[in-house]
């Protein structure tokens, strides 16, 4: 059984119309928004994985609270596979049904702060995990190979669960949303950018071995790929810019 679907909460709020920066991740996440961007001054979607970096126009009066659902867990939340979600947005309404997300609705609207809502969300999470099943053994596999795939090749770590590579994609996808080469480079792409975050003193040919690339030039032109930028200047935007989670 699964012991908790939240991996991490997040909550924002805008005093003033501010540039974010969203940095990509193959989890699920739940986003409630209070203020008058939304149509009735709440909403509540699910995000899918995103393989790149977006930008993004914080409004000011915007208040966020956001779930970021643990790795193989969106079937069991959802309803639907993460393979459904990836690079979409669907309003929570959509999966869950109105009869369940109107009771929730409710509960936000009357959250005393963004805190009292966060609580609330991760609440409502807790009550459909609890109600699902445990993980697959197509989910449980998936899971094993994203441990793998940080430091070995698809091929290797196939090898090593006992399944054909075909086979492996092919369960990955649907539980992770995206095959197994992506995700390990974004999994490469967070360790380097963790490690520059951590010591920006510390040079990107160290943390191009560390993170697991070839050498500094596959460092950058993944950081391209990723987030239109160059590593450095990801970096001082990020200073510069609230990260949307």
């Amino acid at each position: 059984m699964y012991t908790s679907a939240v991996a991490a909460l997040f909550v924002d709020e805008r005093d003033r119309d501010t540039p974010g920066v969203a940095i990509p991740h193959p989890e699920v996440h739940l986003a409630v928004r209070f203020g008058p961007a939304t149509r009735s001054g709440l909403d509540v979607h699910a995000v899918g994985g995103r393989l790149r970096v977006y930008r993004k126009l914080l409004r000011r009066g915007q208040r966020l609270v956001m779930a970021r659902l643990r790795l193989g867990t969106a079937q069991a939340v959802l309803g639907v596979p993460a393979s459904a979600l990836v690079g979409h947005v669907v309003p929570l309404e959509e999966l869950w049904g109105p009869a369940t997300t109107r009771p929730l609705f409710d509960r936000l609207a009357n959250a005393r702060d963004t805190s009292a809502a966060a609580a609330v969300l991760q609440s409502a999470i807790a009550e459909h995990l609890a109600d699902a099943e445990g993980p697959s053994a197509r989910a449980r596999l998936a899971m094993h190979a994203a441990d793998r795939l940080a430091s070995a090749s698809v091929r290797a770590v196939a090898a090593d669960l006992g399944v054909s590579e075909r086979h492996l994609r092919r369960v990955f996808h649907e539980t992770m949303g995206m095959n197994p080469k992506p995700f390990a480079k974004l999994a490469r792409f967070h360790r380097a950018l963790l490690a520059a975050r951590a010591d920006p003193r510390d040079g990107w040919a160290g943390i191009a071995a560390d993170a697991g690339y070839y050498d500094q030039a596959h460092l950058i032109a993944e950081f391209h790929a990723i987030a239109g930028a160059t590593p450095s200047a990801l970096l001082d935007e990020l200073r510069a810019a609230p990260r949307v989670a």
